[in-house]
């Protein structure tokens, strides 16, 4: 049997797999984030470990699994975060994690010291507020007693391996998504190190996605319930490893799109795609050679969560479930209402850490179906623009398989295939993806699977939702009004931020 851990924005997607990789039993166990003002967001590495154990043990107990059973251990981690280790491994302070923007400052500063063109070729990413890099500067910066303390950076899934085997390395899909990282070289990048000023030595050793790191030791095993000895493989970061989980392993698999809190249009290449104009990025692949071009957003299935939140306090699954089927029937667009899903600021296309959300054109009776139906399609519009700008790099984007938690709605696949143009199908497996990819690349590195090649057969298409050309053609003109509205608005951010 296999064990995987997907470490997300809100909470651990832990799965049991047989030896052939198929998914036998999966299990979620959440935590707490924490939203400031100026783009903070932290989370405590302690509630990821918690959590690791609490869902190990549940799989372990549920399915009446013996811990000898258990081959080996894979995990998948929220990627671009911060977290910060003494000598002792242990926490000095919150983790920043990938949504946290307040190193607007630090990043700048690398930048004019590098170049963003230099930064690009180097990285395959855009300097920015969210990569690792600029917010281990910040806490050097603004909390110089807390960075004294620090001996060690990584990224959440390195955290949970040190804790499960003591040693502390990363993976080049993590390593790729600090903007530290050279890409070509496939080392940690000294330019870059330099101009933010942080010593290579905090930084861990970075080895193939597939490595065995080490064993399950006494005192983890006591938390997890596994045997001691239980081999770990190192696994990568989610937006690599999720590719895995939706069969895209070889640049002849397409396209998929992940509809979790950030969301985003991904696929695979043999070499770096690198766009003129920035707006995508490329991280190394966990699959050996390979990379992933992707073009991300902030807050995807995070736009949705939010307004659920608003309209339905408190809601059940249920209530939720009512509100997206609500919004099938209403206008949004088709009526002038519009939504800029810019909650935490954004990543592609813009790379603007400043800019926010909106609701454009709203009129007194619009009501909850009408506003949950904009932020789909805002969300639809903005991956659109993503999509285009992968085409317009070189890609080819036919069709796009989803996944994430987002996938399980009807009325969203058939707005995303609307707007996009393109089929869009939903695979068995969602919301576990994460955890598959990582049970996958586990059992590559440990031997108990051949090769990447059998994540295909790990998932099928269960339902494909055909683009409307009529519809289509509507909303590629929205899309432009879509667009405006971003532009329009930018000098308005800016008035808003000068006024505080």
């Amino acid at each position: 049997m296999i064990i995987a851990h997907d470490l997300g924005t809100t909470g651990d997607k832990a799965s049991l797999h047989d030896a052939q990789g198929r998914l036998v039993a999966a299990v979620t166990v959440t935590y707490d984030t924490r939203y400031g003002t100026g783009g903070v967001v932290e989370q405590d590495p302690h509630d990821w470990w918690r959590a690791v154990g609490e869902a190990t043990r549940r799989l372990l107990a549920e399915t009446g699994t013996s811990p000898s059973a258990v081959r080996v251990v894979g995990l998948s981690g929220q990627m671009m975060g911060a977290v910060l280790l003494d000598a002792a491994y242990e926490p000095v302070r919150p983790a920043l994690i990938w949504a946290d923007t307040r190193s607007g400052e630090q990043c700048e500063r690398v930048a004019a010291a590098v170049g963003d063109d230099r930064a690009y070729a180097l990285t395959g990413h855009r300097l920015n507020p969210t990569y690792s890099l600029h917010k281990v500067a910040w806490v050097r910066e603004h909390e110089p007693e807390v960075f004294a303390r620090i001996a060690h950076v990584c990224l959440a899934k390195d955290f949970v391996v040190q804790r499960l085997t003591g040693r502390l390395v990363t993976d080049p899909s993590d390593a790729s998504g600090t903007n530290a990282y050279d890409q070509t070289a496939g080392v940690w990048s000294a330019e870059l190190l330099a101009a933010a000023g942080i010593d290579p030595a905090l930084l861990p050793e970075i080895v193939p996605s597939t490595s065995i790191v080490g064993t399950v030791t006494a005192a983890a095993a006591a938390v997890t319930g596994l045997r001691p000895g239980t081999p770990v493989v190192a696994g990568g970061g989610d937006g690599p490893i999720a590719a895995v989980g939706a069969g895209v392993v070889s640049p002849a698999d397409g396209a998929y799109v992940y509809l979790g809190s950030s969301s985003w249009i991904s696929l695979a290449s043999e070499a770096p795609l690198l766009d003129p104009g920035k707006r995508t990025m490329t991280f190394d692949h966990v699959v050996p050679g390979l990379y992933v071009p992707t073009a991300t957003m902030q807050a995807g299935g995070g736009s949705l969560a939010w307004i659920s939140e608003v309209l339905r306090p408190g809601a059940d699954e249920e209530r939720f479930r009512s509100l997206v089927a609500a919004a099938g029937t209403a206008q949004a667009s088709g009526e002038g209402l519009y939504f800029l899903p810019h909650l935490l600021g954004e990543r592609s296309p813009y790379w603007d850490p400043e800019t926010r959300g909106a609701f454009l054109g709203v009129s007194r009776h619009h009501g909850p179906a009408h506003l949950t139906r904009a932020v789909l399609e805002g969300v639809a519009f903005n991956l659109y623009t993503c999509l285009l700008a992968l085409r317009e790099a070189g890609a080819s984007v036919d069709a796009v398989d989803a996944i994430g938690g987002g996938a399980a709605s009807d009325v969203w696949l058939g707005i995303l295939a609307d707007v996009w143009g393109v089929p869009v199908r939903r695979r068995t497996i969602a919301e576990e993806a994460g955890s598959l990819g990582a049970a996958v690349t586990a059992g590559v590195g440990a031997g108990v699977l051949g090769s990447f090649a059998v994540a295909g057969t790990l998932s099928q298409v269960t339902a494909e939702f055909e683009p409307d050309s009529q519809r289509h053609e509507a909303y590629v003109r929205r899309h432009a009004v879509f667009r405006d509205a971003y532009d329009r608005l930018e000098s308005w951010h800016r008035a808003a931020r000068e006024a505080r």
